[in-house]
């Protein structure tokens, strides 16, 4: 009689390698969460929609700090150059923006003296956010025809509101993130939390029986 006892673990292994690799991701990039799912299209084509992009803390090392558009030597990041940062503006729908970050600008600085034209529709004095209300950043979506401050997306947009800059971005693998937080939305994070677990269980039982049968033909 064989004294081999069942693998239990089988239905919980995959949840659990979910949660190991985002953990020791988290502890790697600095930021929870670790990546971000692409909602829109104002960033391709570097980036597009249903895109899963792995972000990092904006002063993480070996990343270094925040680099804009028109500093020299700035990174190529995502299709173009400069970060491309994840930042959210206090008061509004709650959504964070993920777009690129084009220059820096100064408390009371009339900044579209250094600005694209192209990517204004106003003059200064016909925009909200300009003269700078405070020292931050002008941002844009790669696909987008204005800057976001001129566009009426964000005001400028100061370092505690950003929360991670890019790294690299996975194709297609957000979609699933967009479709949990759908249903999360639709009908509750605890419903949806149940119906996970029991997605993850199910293929943990398939992985588990499909492995012991390939593990069986190989003693054959």
């Amino acid at each position: 009689m064989s004294s081999r006892r069942p693998d239990r673990t089988g239905p919980i292994a995959p949840a659990v390698a979910v949660v190991v690799a985002a953990v020791l991701l988290f502890a790697l990039v600095g930021t929870w969460p670790p990546f971000v799912a692409v909602e829109s299209g104002s960033m391709a084509p570097g980036v597009e929609r249903g895109d899963l992009v792995v972000v990092t803390a904006a002063d993480r090392a070996p990343w270094g700090d925040l680099s804009t558009a028109a500093d020299p030597n700035a990174p190529a990041r995502l299709g173009g150059t400069g970060d491309v940062v994840v930042y959210t503006v206090p008061g509004a729908d709650g959504r964070p923006v993920f777009h690129r970050l084009a220059f820096a600008v100064d408390a009371g600085e009339d900044w579209t003296e250094r600005a694209d034209p192209a990517l204004l529709a106003a003059d200064c004095a016909d925009l909200a956010t300009c003269p700078a209300p405070y020292d931050g950043y002008v941002t844009y979506g790669d696909a987008n025809e204005l800057y976001d401050q001129s566009a009426g997306i964000a005001p400028v947009v100061p370092d505690e509101w950003i929360a991670g800059k890019a790294l690299f971005a996975v194709p297609n693998l957000g979609w699933i993130r967009v479709g949990v937080e759908a249903a999360a939305a639709r009908y509750g994070g605890v419903a949806t939390g149940v119906v996970l677990v029991g997605i993850a269980g199910l293929a943990g039982g398939v992985g588990a029986l499909l492995l012991g049968r390939v593990r069986r033909g190989s003693r054959r």
